[in-house]
């Protein structure tokens, strides 16, 4: 919602400002369609040379979390955290009946109480890798929070791509600009014996050029890049939170105080309160009795 409040409120003040000072539309909207066809075509005949098919579908992906925001809400936290301790608790009770869990996630009867975190795979895989490395008595702590850590860092940078492919355009926009602004110079050059009313609007059709490329770059693709990295790194403190209570179990710390590593190390927008957590572990307690 704020990216489209946004967007309404750029083309409200940069244009409503520029008719307000006394500009006239006429001479932007006659340019706006080729000085787009050159700068727009340009853009992304360049944005697909710099990136692979990949990256490109990535980036067309992820141009939505601008107006959507982070895929996980505070609520999933408390949700993760719940079904943590479910796996813990029954880890520790019963080594040998948490395989299936962890072996067959897609079926698990604690899993599936938390369909959203069970539909996500990179969810699953931190913590059943993690919880099977476990039964395998591959119980180093700082082993496995090594390889979590490498693990986080991988999905960080593949999920930045579409962030860093944005700001490379945004770079791009305005040099891009002034090469439409050139063409349309050369274009009025050619017509340097028409009177100053026809050459001024020729000059102003070439000057939308350079208009358009800075207004593109630093209101819509600067902006986007910026967003889709904060929400990427929002998102991965959901898995970073896994790392957090698992290193906390193989530590040996009780049940409790693993989940409450897990609470206070969510960064505070997302973190559930301790009593709405209490709460929670609660009604899972209730159900398992």
């Amino acid at each position: 919602m704020l990216g489209i409040i946004g967007i309404v409120v750029i083309f409200a003040m940069v244009f409503g400002g520029y008719i307000l000072a006394g500009g006239k539309m006429a001479i932007i909207l006659k340019a706006l369609p080729f000085e787009m066809m050159m700068i727009g075509g340009a853009a992304v005949g360049s944005f697909l040379i710099g990136n692979d098919s990949g990256v490109v579908k990535h980036t067309l992906k992820d141009v939505g979390k601008v107006f959507k925001g982070a895929k996980w809400k505070p609520a999933d936290y408390r949700d993760l955290l719940c079904l943590l301790f479910e796996l813990i608790r029954l880890a520790r009770q019963s080594p040998v009946a948490i395989e299936e869990h962890v072996e067959s996630p897609g079926e698990s009867a604690i899993f599936t109480k938390y369909p959203k975190i069970q539909g996500d795979k990179i969810a699953v895989e931190l913590i059943c890798d993690t919880m099977r490395s476990m039964s395998m008595n591959y119980d180093d702590p700082h082993q496995v929070e090594e390889v979590l850590d490498k693990r986080i860092e991988a999905l960080e940078h593949h999920r930045l791509h579409s962030s860093h492919a944005l700001q490379s355009l945004a770079d791009g926009l305005p040099a891009l600009g002034i090469v439409a602004a050139v063409l349309g110079v050369i274009k009025t050059m050619g017509s340097i014996d028409q009177p100053p009313e026809v050459l001024g609007k020729l000059i102003g059709g070439a000057l939308v050029g350079t208009f358009l490329g800075v207004f593109l770059a630093y209101g819509f693709a600067g902006p986007f890049a910026v967003k889709v990295k904060a929400v990427v790194e929002d998102d991965l403190h959901f898995y970073q939170l896994i790392r957090e209570v698992l290193v906390a179990n193989l530590h040996n710390h009780a049940t409790n105080i693993c989940i409450e590593v897990g609470r206070q190390n969510t960064p505070a927008h997302f973190r559930p309160s301790f009593v709405d957590l209490e709460e929670a572990l609660k009604s899972v307690k209730q159900a398992a009795a």
